[in-house]
């Protein structure tokens, strides 16, 4: 058993002996394999490091030869460039001085014909003046005849005025007497139909009265004290524009059954009265007549008849105050038996006809 136990001690130390010696002779020619690559490699180093040097020899002779000719094809630009600029120095002196001899003859012609101009200016100015005086002394004659021309002119007009004022106040003579002769006709003709009036009016108010129309006779009364009380203020105002009305010119023109009649501005405002009586009249007379329960017949009234509410034998004609006055009156019946307004309106506590339709019954033109 203690040989056995040597026996492997001993072929355990012999195996130990090679293996460190193989480990040895392995390393030891490893060492050397790398001595051998690093002798090449720095051998080839070596060579590229010259070869490079000598590339960059060749490259540096080759730049510096490049630069030299740039050097010298700069230099020979430089050089031309330079007989260039003094090629175009020459020229533009060259042009700079017959520039110069252009301006001097210009500027000689210039001022030979500004001296001309001055010359043709004080000729010239010599002529206006002249002209000038002549024109003045024109001026003055003709300011003389012109004085003495609107002298005769004036002189002339001063006696057509004057023949015109005498003619004018011939004519207004002449329509004062034709208008007071007008005048008394009206009143004659119109104080010899007051008496039929108040004949006719006492029979109408026995009639009404029998026919128990006491709606209607009471209008019919009060018609009456109202056309007193109304010919007593239009008596006082006729007397005192009485001269202004005979020495008014007439300017409207109106037409009446296919003819035309001229008024001044009093006989105009007296028909728009007419129309307007005519409506607030004729509106209380049908109202009257239904609240009488009465057939509607305007023409059967005797305000319609009489027709000479408001008028007291002034400015205009019976015929036509009692034509306009009626024509309202129709109106104001229809819309009073009615219970309307389609002509007229109540304001202020009166009834008054529509402006458009008196306008239309009117039909006033302007003579100016």
């Amino acid at each position: 058993m203690k040989v056995n136990f040597f026996y492997r001690v001993a072929v355990t130390f012999v195996i130990s002996g090679v293996l460190l010696m193989g480990t040895s002779v392995l390393s030891n020619a490893q060492e050397s394999q790398n001595k051998q690559q690093r002798k090449q490699q720095r051998k080839a180093e070596q060579q590229q490091t010259a070869e490079q040097q000598a590339a960059q020899k060749q490259s540096n002779k080759q730049q510096r030869k490049q630069q030299a000719q740039a050097e010298q094809k700069q230099t020979q630009d430089a050089q031309q460039q330079q007989r260039s600029q003094q090629q175009s120095q020459a020229a533009q002196q060259q042009a700079d001085r017959q520039q110069r001899r252009q301006q001097a003859q210009a500027q000689a012609a210039q001022q030979q014909t500004q001296t001309n101009q001055q010359q043709a200016e004080r000729q010239q100015r010599r002529q206006q003046a002249q002209e000038q005086a002549a024109q003045q002394q024109t001026q003055a004659n003709q300011q003389q005849a012109d004085r003495q021309q609107r002298r005769q002119q004036a002189q002339a007009a001063e006696s057509q005025q004057q023949n015109q004022r005498q003619g004018q106040a011939a004519q207004r003579q002449e329509n004062f007497q034709l208008r007071q002769q007008q005048q008394q006709q009206r009143q004659i003709q119109y104080n010899q139909q007051l008496a039929q009036q108040q004949r006719l009016m006492q029979q109408r108010s026995s009639q009404l009265q029998q026919q128990r129309r006491m709606s209607q006779y009471r209008y019919q009364q009060q018609y009456l004290a109202r056309l007193q009380q109304i010919r007593i203020q239009n008596s006082r105002s006729y007397n005192s524009n009485r001269n202004a009305y005979f020495y008014a010119a007439p300017n409207y023109r109106y037409s009446r059954d296919g003819s035309y009649y001229e008024t001044n501005q009093y006989g105009a405002n007296l028909l728009r009265q007419a129309v307007n009586y005519g409506y607030e009249q004729g509106f209380r007379s049908g109202q009257a007549d239904r609240q009488d329960r009465w057939q509607s017949n305007y023409q059967d009234s005797y305000a319609y008849q009489d027709a000479n509410f408001g008028y007291s034998g002034y400015y205009v004609d019976q015929n036509d105050y009692n034509h306009y006055f009626r024509e309202g009156f129709r109106r104001g019946y229809e819309d009073g038996f009615d219970s309307r307004s389609q002509y007229g309106r109540y304001s202020n506590g009166k009834y008054s006809i529509l402006g458009t339709i008196l306008s239309g019954i009117l039909n006033l033109e302007s003579l100016r």
